[in-house]
């Protein structure tokens, strides 16, 4: 009898011990996923209220878009270069001292009042969120039971998706409840409490930086289904923050009442890209393939487009989600599928892919603009419409290509 009892025991501590573990697992993950929520706020909270700056500082228009521009500049270089960069440092003391220095250079922005100090900050950002985003994602697969890994990536795209439009939406808000610098300053509180938070995070991983040769970059770029797929999310990611960069002085352009709390919910629609993260699987057997998938997503794309030309708030505001699902059905889809073309090499084949799409958000962020300031917003977004064509394409270019190919196999 004492014998059952004891092995009784054992298993319960046995089953206490692996819910212990288990849930100090998650506690870590969920400070990963807040970090990655405010690493997301930091690079878009200036985005809705650029025409604060614009009117504060009395900047030209590209002198205020310029604010996104530049943080946004390091994304399109890091999966190459960073790997060579970043190698030596240990990855938790990388990650809490990324963190820890985006804080101090949150808390700088708030109180900064020249615009080349406040540019400057912004860069300085930019160089950092890179290295974090990558050593988050190294902890979440580190930190996640295998069968789990693709479930806690989900979330991570969830989060950098709930992190995109809170950013945009808070600093709207309280921009209009307390003045521009506040949202700025909590964000560098919270990134403090963050820092402090992820000593809880013990472990030390290998962080998943690609070290691409020149080789290697040209051997991928020369097979044509990576080209097509790069070239085209260039052009999709170029529209994508052509118009979420604009936007905001469109609106202030043709209603006085539009407020900066009213610019930031417009940006509400981003949130459909979480539910279309969750159901990319549905999304293809519904659509029969992947690049059928892309190409519908795209056409989705560009009649969310066509909308953004009527001067009202409320259809405006119900074409974001219609603009957001075309573009999430395209990069949920395009992601993945880089994944299945890449037999190997897949961590360079990842990093050209964020590259170009990183590299078209960047250029979209002010090249439009020059469209919008010269032409006027309709001309704006015919401009636009037409990278979208171009873009679609290139991923009907990408599907007759793979028929092609599967056809001699």
């Amino acid at each position: 009898m004492d014998r059952v009892f004891l092995g009784f025991s054992n298993r319960q501590l046995a089953m206490t011990k692996d819910t212990t573990t288990v849930q100090k697992s998650q506690n870590k993950l969920l400070i990963v996923y807040v970090c990655t929520i405010l690493t997301l706020c930091t690079l878009y909270a200036v985005q809705p209220i650029q025409p604060l700056f614009e009117a504060e500082f009395s900047l030209t228009r590209f002198q205020a878009v310029i604010f996104t521009t530049v943080i946004m500049l390091p994304l399109g270089i890091a999966p190459i270069v960073y790997g060579y960069l970043l190698e030596t440092f240990s990855s938790k003391r990388l990650l809490r001292f990324s963190i820890l220095w985006l804080g101090i250079l949150e808390i700088c922005f708030a109180f900064s009042d020249t615009y080349w100090l406040l540019l400057s900050i912004r860069g300085l950002q930019g160089l950092v969120i890179p290295a974090i985003l990558t050593s988050l994602m190294s902890y979440i697969s580190f930190m996640s039971p295998r069968e789990l890994v693709q479930k806690a990536i989900g979330v991570y795209i969830g989060s950098t998706i709930v992190g995109g439009f809170a950013g945009r939406f808070f600093s709207g808000l309280f921009s209009d409840m307390f003045g521009w610098r506040f949202f700025f300053a909590l964000l560098g509180i919270l990134l403090f409490v963050m820092f402090w938070m992820l000593r809880y995070v013990d472990e030390d991983v290998k962080i998943n930086f690609a070290k691409p040769q020149l080789s290697q970059i040209s051997k991928v770029l020369h097979n044509r289904a990576f080209l097509l797929l790069y070239l085209s999310m260039f052009c999709i990611f170029f529209v994508f923050q052509g118009v979420l960069n604009f936007l905001p002085f469109w609106l202030n352009s043709f209603s006085a009442e539009v407020s900066h709390s009213k610019v930031g919910l417009v940006y509400a629609g981003y949130i459909v890209g979480f539910v279309i993260s969750l159901k990319v699987l549905q999304i293809i057997k519904f659509f029969g393939s992947e690049t059928r998938s892309m190409f519908i997503g795209g056409f989705i794309y560009l009649l969310g487009v066509q909308i953004f030309h009527l001067k009202s708030y409320g259809i405006i505001f119900g074409g974001m989600f219609v603009f957001c699902a075309g573009m999430f059905i395209v990069h949920s889809i395009a992601s993945g599928y880089i994944n299945k073309l890449a037999e190997t090499n897949k961590a360079i084949s990842n990093g050209l892919y964020l590259s170009f799409y990183y590299a078209g958000g960047t250029l979209g962020t002010f090249i439009p603009g020059f469209f919008y300031e010269k032409l006027g917003w309709d001309a704006f977004l015919h401009v636009l419409s037409g990278v979208i064509v171009l873009g679609l394409f290139l991923l009907l270019a990408l599907k007759l290509h793979v028929r092609r190919i599967c056809k001699h196999l």
